[in-house]
């Protein structure tokens, strides 16, 4: 049994990260911890556990060897380095953090301490994902030339713990990065897991075209990132992330290869189709992908407890994300420099 603590109280924590850990046999809740000492508190009363007056305080509770940190991102690398430090095991949410030096050190830190870091790049665990991986290794469409990913819903002052647009999501000093860390990061990620490859070279555009906050202004992060993104094996697409897609959410992957073209969640009949180039088709029939308004398991929490009661690193570590936040950032970049930047690094 493994004592948990919680750090950062609000939605990702209490529709995912809490109640998957309460439905664990190898997790106990034992401390929780928010800047809103109510929540935290409530969430005690609800699972069990004690509410804690400050981090150090939960860092310092012998019960606990492991945390979730679901703070704003910002906070990210602070309380991820802090808790590691303190000997606790760390499954940070996504983004990693709000720079490269900050993703890098935290990776450090899990090393010096000898201890795990995973990020929650749920995304690769979805079902279709994960099978979608497994026929393109077994070269059901070929090499695969190029593709297009897209992340896009209406928002996340709809998702936050404290809805509506003054929303923390829409603060630059909590969140530094808008749609791009939101859901750029998870797209990023898929990517180069379903390709087997890494972005090396991106040309992006990050920008706010329509989101405001409640003073009628244009947010100070992005509301919409488009990148064309380079792969180390040769293909090439584009990576949209939207918080302005005022409708059904879209979640959809299509990737082209020599043998045939693979849409995964792309049409609510089936969770994958392939046509082939003969012009037969394939349909795959696996689990729906979540949204915001169908939240299911996300795999997360039993693919941390289970590196933690195996003592194994988990798939998605810290060092694994690593690639992907390069991506990130250096899309920033592109868009500020309005050029390709290359990442060397992921070659």
């Amino acid at each position: 049994m493994f004592g948990i603590g919680i750090i950062g109280c609000g939605k990702i924590a209490q529709v995912r990260h809490i109640p998957e850990y309460a439905a664990h046999p190898e997790a106990k809740l034992v401390g929780f911890y928010d800047i809103n000492q109510q929540r935290a508190a409530g969430l005690a009363a609800k699972y069990g556990g004690r509410a804690y007056a400050t981090v150090e305080e939960l860092l310092a509770e012998p019960e606990i060897q492991a945390v979730s940190i679901c703070a704003a991102n910002f906070a990210h690398a602070e309380l991820t380095i802090a808790a590691l430090n303190a000997g606790k095991h760390v499954l940070c949410e996504k983004p990693m953090a709000t720079n490269l030096a900050d993703c890098e050190a935290m990776v450090q830190a899990a090393d010096a301490n000898g201890k795990f870091l995973m990020i929650g790049h749920n995304q690769r665990l979805a079902k279709a994902h994960s099978l979608a991986r497994k026929l393109i290794v077994e070269g059901l469409i070929g090499d695969i030339i190029t593709f297009r990913t897209i992340f896009g819903h209406g928002g996340p002052e709809t998702w936050s713990i404290d809805p509506g647009k003054n929303t923390w999501f829409f603060d630059k000093n909590r969140a530094a990065m808008g749609a791009m860390a939101d859901l750029g990061i998870h797209k990023t990620d898929l990517i180069q897991f379903l390709t087997g490859q890494r972005v090396i070279r991106t040309t992006a555009r990050v920008t706010t075209l329509d989101k405001k906050d409640a003073s009628g202004n244009l947010i100070g992060v992005d509301d919409n990132a488009i990148c064309v993104y380079e792969l180390s094996g040769g293909a090439m697409g584009t990576m949209t992330a939207s918080w302005t897609y005022y409708g059904a959410e879209d979640n959809s992957t299509i990737l082209y290869g020599t043998k045939g073209i693979m849409r995964i969640y792309d049409d609510p009949a089936a969770a994958i189709k392939v046509i082939l180039a003969d012009g037969s088709k394939i349909s795959y029939d696996v689990e729906a992908i979540q949204t915001n308004d169908n939240q299911t398991k996300s795999g997360v929490i039993d693919l941390w407890m289970d590196s933690l009661v195996n003592n194994r690193e988990p798939e998605i570590s810290g060092r694994s994300a690593l690639a992907a936040m390069r991506a990130v950032f250096a899309s920033l970049r592109s868009s500020e420099l309005g050029t390709a930047v290359e990442i060397p690094e992921n070659r």
